[in-house]
């Protein structure tokens, strides 16, 4: 019978690698021509690695800059390490065939964690083999932020290792995780996270049961060690870099305490657009009928893992909107790095609670059940597949321009020909665009999104669109209280950036300061709508262009 359960279970993960590969094939089969995550990816980071290729500065030193943008003011470190696979994967490949592997990989790997994880600690017996494959499966499917690769679908293989040092079982397999892991994950964007509460389980471990497991916490130490080694830029900039920058001026405490319990159902209801779990339709039902199960059966010490969970899981939630509580406003002016620092972001755990406690809520109901198990769970496995659908890239941003289409190498090439000049002696800005979509092009920009550059930068890029700031109290508060953003804004086009060339917007009031932009040395602007008073800000309409695949009509305007 073992034998055969065993084959079983080859059979489901061979299915499911089948499932996740074809859940990344349109990536491959499309290409370019493929549909994929606009926000925090095709207009920033996609960009920022073909930037960082071809300025040379892969490899550059703590004090290097990039030239192609805001001047040269941006530090070659508000790029990260040079030890990211990602970095490598955009360097070595074209742009959608790294992002392609990318997505491969990390959904593999989170597959194979969540896996062993359930497999080594959680569900150990053979007849639950469906639901440690199905619950690792749909783990592997769920959206993610493309840059942050295994920071928080990597969180099951560190825990799988981790515990195995917790009960003994130390081998070369747990340090190569604790070693490979960091240089394919970020410490900020999760995994600072995972090891503070990883510390905490250590600490509960020595007050409450009075063992000390100095294997766990040198295997914590180490990995933290790692992660240092490969962020060394960030490491540096966090503690060396005693210049002024974008992030000094972020004020995030501004909720009201009823804002707050809004957020907090909504964060624990629909999850965060960073780590967006897709757990409203089906496992959050699952949940709350577990729980029932428990508390009429009255399992609570053998569903103790389950309950801690169930529990931790809205206490995430929790924590994340009463981050942004206004209460923390005296408390961020006395420690500067409260602002600096985003600790809301411990709710990135909630995807590994989330799933780890969908295998238990089925196990729960596995063990509740006394016929038709196995076909009930595959239903329960199936409902979350069939609602991730959806959630596939190509098919949640087919409304979207496609990678080809957002960057335009064809229209943007006819721009630069028309220009004439070599890139590197003019800069350019952009209205109703993303300003990423010029440097992926090589131009040289003076806007940009970027959440780590010189205070004094945003400060000068601030009088350009000083008068727009003034009449739009949105985009001002925006700008000036995060900032990340350094963008060309105008209060008759508010906080959007795609204009198509369907659209029949048009700048009617417009208030440029554009001899502060031509200080700078700006020369050109590129416009996704017409500029109607123009000639009061100085500008010459100069051509128009646009091609018939196109999704964009560029207005290019010259500075007089």
């Amino acid at each position: 019978m073992d034998l055969l359960q065993t084959r079983k279970e080859k059979r489901l993960i061979w299915g499911a690698l089948l499932i996740i590969a074809l859940f990344v094939s349109p990536l491959f089969i499309l290409g370019e021509n493929a549909h994929i995550r606009v926000h925090d990816n095709l207009d920033s980071n996609l960009a920022w690695y073909k930037v960082l290729k071809e300025s040379g500065e892969i490899f550059g030193s703590i004090g290097a800059v990039i030239p192609q943008i805001m001047n040269g003011s941006l530090s070659r470190n508000a790029f990260g390490t040079e030890w990211s696979g990602i970095v490598w994967l955009h360097s070595l490949f074209p742009t959608m065939l790294a992002y392609a592997l990318s997505q491969s990989i990390t959904r593999v790997f989170a597959f194979l964690g969540m896996y062993l994880l359930l497999r080594d600690h959680f569900l150990t017996k053979q007849e639950w083999a469906v639901i440690r494959v199905g619950a690792a499966l749909t783990f592997a499917l769920t959206p993610f932020w493309p840059s942050g690769m295994l920071s928080t679908l990597g969180m099951p293989l560190a825990l799988w290792a981790l515990l195995h040092i917790r009960k003994g079982r130390i081998s070369w397999r747990e340090y190569a995780v604790f070693t490979l892991l960091p240089l394919y994950s970020s410490i900020v964007l999760g995994m600072f996270f995972f090891l503070f509460a990883m510390g905490v389980l250590w600490l509960v471990d020595v007050i409450r049961k009075k063992k000390h497991r100095w294997a766990f916490l040198i295997a914590l130490v180490y990995m933290g060690l790692i992660y240092m080694l490969v962020e060394y830029r960030l490491v540096h900039s966090f503690i060396f870099d005693d210049e002024p920058n974008s992030r000094d001026e972020y004020i995030h405490a501004r909720l009201t305490l009823w804002r707050v319990v809004r957020l907090t159902f909504k964060n624990y209801m629909l999850g965060h657009t960073h780590v967006m779990t897709v757990h409203t339709l089906v496992i959050l039902p699952l949940l709350l009928i577990a729980f029932f199960i428990v508390w009429k059966k009255g399992w609570w010490k053998q569903e103790k893992s389950f309950l801690f969970l169930f529990i931790l899981n809205f206490l995430l939630s929790l924590w994340y909107a009463f981050w942004f509580y206004k209460g923390w406003e005296p408390l961020t002016l006395k420690f500067h790095f409260m602002n600096t620092f985003n600790f809301a972001r411990f709710h990135f755990l909630r995807p590994l609670v989330i799933y780890v406690s969908f295998a238990l809520a089925l196990k729960i109901l596995w063990q509740a059940l006394s016929k038709w198990k196995s076909l009930i769970i595959s239903v329960c496995v199936a409902a979350q597949l069939i609602v991730l659908i959806p959630f596939n890239e190509e098919i949640a941003f087919q409304s979207k321009p496609s990678v080809k289409e957002f960057y335009d190498v064809k229209l943007f090439s006819q721009i630069k020909e028309y220009i004439g000049l070599p890139e590197d002696q003019y800069r350019v800005a952009s209205i109703g665009l993303h300003p990423a979509i010029a440097q992926f092009n090589g131009f040289y920009t003076l806007d940009s999104y970027n959440n780590f550059y010189p205070l004094s930068y945003k400060y000068e890029f601030r009088k350009i669109i000083e008068n727009e700031l003034a009449k739009n109290k949105t985009i001002r508060t925006y700008y000036d209280e995060w900032g990340g953003r350094c963008y060309l804004f105008a209060d008759e086009l508010g906080k959007h950036y795609m204009f198509k060339k369907s659209s029949k917007k048009k700048l009617k009031n417009l208030q440029l300061q554009t001899d502060v932009f031509k200080e700078m040395g700006g020369r050109y602007i590129f416009s996704a709508v017409p500029i109607i008073n123009a000639k009061e800000n100085q500008l010459v309409l100069e051509k128009e262009f646009t091609t018939k695949e196109s999704v964009w009509k560029i207005y290019l305007y010259r500075v007089r």
